[in-house]
């Protein structure tokens, strides 16, 4: 359903995106690194956070680690990750393939800086085996994503 969702998403708002699709799991940074043959950093993982009551996904390079003081600052409170079944939940996608396309709940997207010193990042798809390659603009202008300076 997930991938799907995903497909849907581009064939609507990009149709020139593919979807890349493998035999092998993407599910972690370096499984999705080794796979498609880039640096860490340009695996660009999405991050399901819950601050104060709102549910927010946040897009950063794929060997950066947030800086909890950095998110307290720009949201206003402490941040916790969600649980592996409330990201299923609430993104439709599974942990290993969440993304911010074809989401099953609407959700504010954030996209950290640290993904600007790339020309090409390669998000997760919805699917543990699946990814598309974008400039971090073109995400952050398809998902409608602020950019916030919160990650190491």
């Amino acid at each position: 359903m997930s991938l799907q969702s995903v497909r849907q998403f581009f064939a609507d708002n990009a149709p020139d995106i593919d979807i890349i699709e493998l035999s092998q799991s993407t599910a972690t940074v370096a499984l999705a690194a080794a796979a498609h043959r880039v640096e860490p950093g340009q695996i660009a993982k999405t991050l399901s956070l819950k601050v104060k009551n709102e549910v927010i996904l946040v897009v950063a390079k794929g060997d950066a680690r947030l800086d909890n003081k950095k998110l307290k600052n720009t949201f206003g409170a402490k941040a916790r990750m969600l649980s592996s079944d409330e990201v299923v939940t609430i993104t439709g996608h599974p942990v290993g393939g969440v993304c911010p396309f074809g989401l099953e709940t609407p959700l504010a997207v954030y996209c950290d800086i640290s993904l600007k010193q790339y020309p090409e990042v390669l998000p997760a798809a919805g699917a543990i085996h699946s990814a598309v390659r974008i400039s971090p603009e073109r995400m952050a202008e398809l998902t409608s994503a602020k950019w916030i300076d919160v990650c190491l």
